[in-house]
């Protein structure tokens, strides 16, 4: 009986945690649809991917969007499957199936703007963060992602590179389409978006990875846990001249820490050797659970 009430505990989080995960999906797929329908497209800013081949066939054939990414990411989905094998999972057809049709459903909304620099930056941020936010669902909206994965693994390309060379062809695409104006439009929009991308993975807070080099190293030790309420890790060195064993100190701060910490060392050890990192992200106690 235990067990089988221990196992049903067990199941219940990963049932939330799925859950979440289709709705990360979802809620992503709809924020990136509505900044397409509302940013991109009307100013004619072909960004990269999918939707930026729907913006340039939409005005040279006058093709629907939505039917222009079904249509690519429907055998672009079965190439993955092919080529790459069942990894993408159910996640990633919801993703490719389901950004289409927020796509359809937003596409009567009016334009938020008429100026395409402005389109380009909201635009940009816009799909950023409902791509961030499908990632955080463990998934992907398919359509280029895949391409990109395919190329890399048959041609011995790097990932970053095949996403590069398809994205680069599109916004070269809207240049000739449209003109030089709107593929450099098309270039604010994709840089934008890749950043804002970082900042829903990561965060924006920037913690600090600090290393000491000191000869005061247990009195510095001692500050920082009594200060700054952070731990401190030694880390094995070697001193390169006299070949000495010197420990370096390791710790991390958030950002509003490190005033306090730069006067603690400062005043025990005004010689002492200080680098500081930025750490981009941080798991564990005292900063935020995985």
């Amino acid at each position: 009986m235990n067990k089988k009430k221990r196992r049903s505990q067990q199941a219940a989080p990963s049932i939330l945690h799925k859950s979440m995960d289709y709705a990360y999906i979802i809620m992503g797929s709809i924020v990136v649809a509505i900044a397409f329908n509302v940013f991109l497209l009307p100013n004619e800013v072909a960004s990269g991917g999918i939707s930026g081949i729907s913006t340039i066939l939409n005005n040279v054939f006058g093709w629907r969007p939505s039917l222009v990414q079904i249509l690519f990411n429907v055998p672009l989905f079965i190439a993955g499957l092919i080529f790459l094998g069942f990894q993408f999972g159910i996640k990633t057809a919801i993703g490719s199936f389901f950004l289409p049709l927020a796509v359809y459903l937003t596409e009567g909304w009016e334009p938020w703007t008429e100026d395409p620099l402005l389109g380009a930056l909201f635009g940009g941020i816009g799909v950023g963060i409902g791509i961030g936010i499908v990632f955080r669902g463990k998934a992907s909206t398919g359509g280029t992602d895949l391409a990109a994965q395919i190329i890399h693994k048959y041609s011995g390309l790097g990932l970053g590179t095949c996403v590069a060379l398809i994205d680069g062809l599109i916004v070269l695409s809207a240049a000739v389409v449209f003109d030089i104006e709107r593929g450099l439009y098309a270039m604010i929009g994709l840089y934008v978006t890749s950043k804002t991308i970082d900042l829903v993975q990561i965060g924006f807070g920037r913690s600090k990875m600090i290393y000491i080099i000191t000869n005061r190293q247990e009195e510095i030790s001692h500050a920082i846990f009594e200060e700054v309420d952070r731990g401190v890790t030694k880390l094995s060195a070697q001193g390169g001249y006299t070949d000495h064993e010197r420990p370096i100190l390791m710790c991390v701060i958030d950002q509003t820490e490190f005033t306090k910490l730069k006067q603690a060392i400062r005043k025990i050890d005004p010689n002492a050797f200080v680098i500081v990192s930025d750490a981009s992200e941080v798991l564990g106690e005292g900063f935020k659970r995985s």
